[in-house]
């Protein structure tokens, strides 16, 4: 039975952290319409172009640190949380 909720909390840990890089999704997408838009503006005015690129780069490091925290999330959900998690089983059942 021990090795069956064992089990499940790393299964459970697995899936979040899978879940959380999803979430890697969004930046990329995100960054790369702010690139092709900037593109586009400095295509249409060519004399805003360091207005636009410095516009550009803070908006793309705003966006990447979603997938930064999504990262985080996930190697503390397969190197910390699972230790932690059976250490509270065994000691919930006295083991």
């Amino acid at each position: 039975m021990l090795e069956l909720a064992i089990g499940i909390i790393l299964g459970a840990c697995a899936l979040g952290a899978g879940t959380a890089m999803v979430a890697g999704i969004g930046p990329g997408i995100g960054e790369g319409n702010a690139v092709a838009k900037a593109c586009e503006a400095i295509g249409r005015q060519p004399e805003s172009k360091g207005s636009v690129t410095s516009t550009m780069l803070m908006g793309c490091a705003i966006a990447e640190t979603t997938g930064l925290y999504a990262l985080v999330i996930a190697i503390l959900l397969i190197f910390v949380a699972p230790n932690l998690l059976v250490n509270i089983l065994l000691r919930a059942i006295g083991a």
